[in-house]
Parts: C-alpha cells; sequence; structure tokens
C-alpha cells in the first residue's frame, strides 16, 4: 500500500446531489425548492426569527422587567487577589490605581472588595465597596478600610 493508491472504504462516500442539471437528473425542474413561494426564488434569505408568517415567539411573549438606570456596577475584587498582589509587590496600601496598574481593572471601573480568601498582612485598602465579611477581615488583620 502507498500513498497513491489509498481510497476510501467502500460505501464510507457518498455522491452530491447535482441539483437543477436538467430533467434526466431527477432534479431538474423546481431543482428541490417546491413550487412557487418565497424560499422557491433565488435570492430568498429567510429573515431572523421569522416563522413564516405566524406570529413570531418574540412577539407573541409578554414584555416584563425594567431596566434601572442609576445601576452602579462594580468589579469585585477578592481579598486572595489583593493578598496576592500585596505579596508580590510588597505593598502595604491598596487603591484603585494600584489594581490599574496591576491590570485587574480599568481606570473607569468602580471597585468592590468580597471576602473571599484570607488576609494574613495589614493593608490600608482603599475601593468604592466593601462587603462586610471583606471590611471585617481587613481590620481584623490589622489593616483599614477607606470608601472612595
Amino acid at each position: 500500500m502507498e500513498l497513491n493508491n489509498l481510497k476510501p472504504a467502500k460505501g464510507s462516500t457518498h455522491h452530491d446531489k447535482r441539483i437543477a442539471r436538467g430533467a434526466g437528473s431527477g432534479h431538474g425542474g423546481t431543482a428541490t425548492r417546491g413550487h412557487k413561494g418565497a424560499q422557491s426564488r433565488s435570492g430568498y434569505s429567510r429573515k431572523l426569527g421569522f416563522e413564516g408568517g405566524q406570529m413570531p415567539l418574540q412577539r407573541r411573549l409578554p414584555k416584563f422587567g425594567f431596566t434601572n438606570l442609576k445601576r452602579v456596577e462594580f468589579k469585585a475584587i477578592n481579598l486572595s487577589t489583593l493578598e496576592e498582589l500585596a505579596a508580590k509587590k510588597s505593598l502595604t496600601e491598596i487603591s484603585a490605581e494600584t489594581l490599574v496598574a496591576a491590570g485587574f481593572i480599568s481606570s473607569k471601573d468602580k471597585v468592590k472588595v468580597l471576602g473571599n480568601g484570607e488576609l494574613t498582612r495589614a493593608l490600608a485598602v482603599k475601593a468604592h465597596a466593601f462587603s462586610k465579611k471583606a471590611e471585617e477581615a481587613i481590620v481584623a488583620a490589622g489593616g483599614s478600610v477607606e470608601k472612595l
């Protein structure tokens, strides 16, 4: 056996349907598109969510809820991340600018410190918001909390 005489196993491959190649092919005439209607025409492309004229699901379901325009989005930073950052850069104070420099947040983000992980060193942490657990853990480790 050489590369030039390799063949797929018998019966494992199929011929493509040759559509619209005359009546003798069995797929001439309407070219398997059926008779008339939008789908039989060239250039037809179904619109997203179109259900053949039936009222689409998106319009059958009622609208609900609302968007709170005053919602404040925070970037969550855990205590474990602060501990890691302080150990790596030997810091005693962590602020939003420090986190931006380290690449954890962008300059426009608001920061909320969450209590996942442990804090072993005393850190002065400045952030926009703190969870109760995080605040307690920072103070218990001998650090201080300041809200921006």
